[in-house]
């Protein structure tokens, strides 16, 4: 075949995978769960858990949110300090003062090289006495019902573990180029129905920044004490309760959660930087899904600046897609579909950008050093 049919065949195979990503988002969509809009009191004990590092600036709303949770009558809230330098500590104690069922508790430090979310997690699971265990990140707001609705759908869908995936706010031209991609990612390749009880990796996904967990499962997995070592410790932790018969999975928590997790594209860059060398689960792993990514969403938009038709026929796929996510999940449709190509080779650089650091060793989340390459 000349050289002129084989990129033509690379493009139409490409477009095809765009078409693909787009209908399977189409069809999570619908078989996403929601949690209940206006669910029942919680008759069960809930520990409501937030760890925080130098957050300073943004805990308040969360935790007030945190704080002001309806229809959980029996509910504790535990906050823990993980060695915070900016004053953290003293405005959560401020904000849980006047609360007799909140607590504020100091950390210890985790150990050196690890980035610390699941060593200060372990310490709130261990503090925590509710059959249900809920942790929120401290850029995390909550609606008024969210912790009955998540607890609701747990335990009438028989699930050890949900994971509400909060509407997640982008402002800035980083932010809005890359953060959609955390949903559209799961939407496009995960397998939603199957994803809940598969004991397989590659077919799980939870997101840490809301969980809600049943706390005799998490025990039977081992914990947050069996991943403390984890960059991903949300991914570890929900392979781990698979592994010992557990099930559970994302549900949509666009409306009951929202979170802003950067503030612009220095924040952006160090957070994706510390974890994306993680994700993939090998350098040779996160070659291969770059390339593919590559191959889908990148190659068929710069065929059609050409004159491709199933170069164009592949990028109107991938637009589709990204309305899809967004349109499902709260996020912004337009015009920010459009730059799907811009964004995906920026997921691209970012993961690149993140092997070398890690590689280097030169990679700190919160003033804490990570470990390198062994």
């Amino acid at each position: 075949m000349s050289r002129p049919g084989l990129a033509r065949t690379a493009v139409a195979a490409g477009s095809v995978l765009a078409v693909a990503g787009a209908v399977h988002s189409a069809w999570n969509s619908r078989a996403l769960r929601v949690p209940p809009v206006d669910p029942p009191p919680v008759a069960e004990r809930v520990s409501l858990l937030m760890p925080v590092r130098d957050e300073a600036g943004r805990v308040g709303p969360a935790l007030r949110s945190l704080l002001a949770q309806e229809r959980v009558p029996r509910a504790e809230v535990v906050v823990l300090d993980d060695q915070s330098t900016d004053g953290t500590g003293e405005v959560v104690r401020r904000l849980c003062g006047p609360h007799l069922h909140a607590r504020v508790v100091r950390g210890t430090a985790p150990r050196p090289g690890s980035p610390g979310k699941a060593h200060a997690c372990h310490q709130l699971a261990s503090l925590a006495r509710g059959s249900v265990l809920v942790f929120v990140d401290a850029d995390v707001v909550l609606a008024p019902r969210a912790v009955a609705s998540s607890v609701a759908l747990l335990r009438s869908a028989g699930l050890d573990l949900v994971s509400p995936f909060p509407r997640q706010v982008a402002e800035g031209s980083a932010n809005r180029l890359v953060q959609p991609l955390l949903q559209w990612s799961w939407l496009t390749v995960l397998p939603l129905s199957r994803a809940e009880a598969s004991p397989r990796p590659a077919l799980s996904a939870a997101n840490g920044q809301f969980l809600v967990v049943d706390a005799a499962a998490l025990s039977r997995c081992g914990g947050f004490a069996a991943v403390t070592e984890e960059v991903l410790e949300d991914m570890a932790l929900i392979r781990a309760l698979k592994r010992t018969g557990g099930r559970g999975g994302i549900v949509d928590g666009s409306r009951i959660a929202r979170c802003r997790m950067y503030d612009g594209w220095r924040d952006l860059r160090e957070g994706y930087g510390k974890s994306l060398w993680a994700a993939f689960g090998s350098g040779g792993g996160a070659a291969a899904v770059c390339a593919l990514l590559t191959w889908a969403y990148v190659v068929p938009p710069l065929a059609a600046l050409r004159g491709s038709r199933w170069g164009a026929a592949g990028y109107a796929a991938a637009v589709a897609g990204r309305v899809l996510a967004a349109r499902r999940t709260g996020g912004r449709c337009w015009p920010d579909a459009l730059a799907h190509p811009v964004s995906v080779g920026l997921l691209v650089v970012l993961t690149a950008r993140s092997w070398l650091g890690h590689r280097r060793s030169t990679l700190t989340w919160k003033g804490r050093p990570l470990r390198g390459e062994l």
